[in-house]
């Protein structure tokens, strides 16, 4: 059986955290045994004897192996927690140096510029995508509805983000494609409207090559908006992209504005 190819190895993941190929290879071949000789070691990730004392050598230096200098020497890996949590202090301390240098770059003005409430934009990623659904629903100062019909697009983080709107006064109303997720979503927002919306009926398509498969819509303050997909698969395997724009009379807001307002959502939608 082929592997899926958006499944990725532990050390293809390792790679992707900045580790070169033989680091990852080696890490990964120690966290499977107690311990390891460079020899043993060698045999189990088939990295070159004369490269995995380097590769060990930088696994230490980032204090995820442990050195016992007997002959020959013994390295083991430390425990999968503490090796994600020093991956996760040492991204956190990237991104936060990032954030600083990117903030202090000038900027520069453009005095041509002017804001245009038609405009459309993309995202690709559903990473990038959860951040501006989080970024919008922040925003929000009147409604949030958010319709679904994936679960891996209901992240605590998003329920977060949706409580605190809620907190704020903000009405929130959540649309689901069953009942169980219904229950759920009342369970985990209890002064939010939940509903079992007909978002399925915009799933399928009539072309056979076709493999579009809608995502999640989110409409805020009836003046902002954004529409997700996937491509090339389920929830799990598929990519997810979108589109979001702002403004009332943006034509993207009006036609999501529309079609909650022709059943696909079961609250009352003002406008349209």
């Amino acid at each position: 059986m082929n592997r899926n190819p958006n499944r990725r190895t532990a050390a293809e993941l390792l790679q992707e955290f900045g580790f070169k190929e033989y680091e990852a290879r080696c890490f990964v071949a120690l966290s499977r045994r107690p311990r390891g000789t460079a020899k043993q070691i060698s045999e189990t990730s088939g990295v070159p004897r004369t490269r995995v004392y380097d590769a060990l050598g930088a696994l230490e230096t980032k204090g995820l192996v442990e050195v016992q200098h007997t002959s020959p020497k013994q390295f083991r890996a430390v425990s999968i927690d503490e090796a994600i949590g020093t991956i996760r202090a040492e991204y956190e301390a990237r991104t936060e140096a990032l954030r600083t240098a990117l903030e202090s770059v000038d900027r520069i003005d453009d005095a041509d510029e002017v804001e245009v409430t038609h405009e459309v934009w993309s995202l690709s990623g559903t990473a990038s995508i959860d951040g501006r659904v989080e970024q919008l629903i922040d925003e929000a100062d009147g409604e949030v509805i958010v319709v679904s019909r994936h679960g891996s697009t209901f992240s605590e983080a998003l329920l977060d983000r949706l409580r605190a709107a809620s907190d704020r006064g903000v009405a929130v109303v959540v649309g689901t494609w069953d009942e169980s997720m219904r229950e759920r979503i009342e369970a985990d927002l209890p002064d939010a409207e939940v509903f079992v919306s007909g978002i399925e009926t915009l799933t399928g398509s009539p072309f056979p090559d076709d493999d579009t498969d809608l995502g999640r819509l989110l409409l805020v303050d009836q003046s902002t908006t954004l529409v997700s997909s996937f491509t090339g698969g389920d929830d799990d395997d598929g990519h997810e992209r979108a589109v979001f724009g702002r403004g009332f009379d943006n034509g993207l807001v009006a036609v999501v504005r529309r079609l909650m307002a022709m059943g696909f959502t079961e609250p009352l939608v003002v406008g349209g």
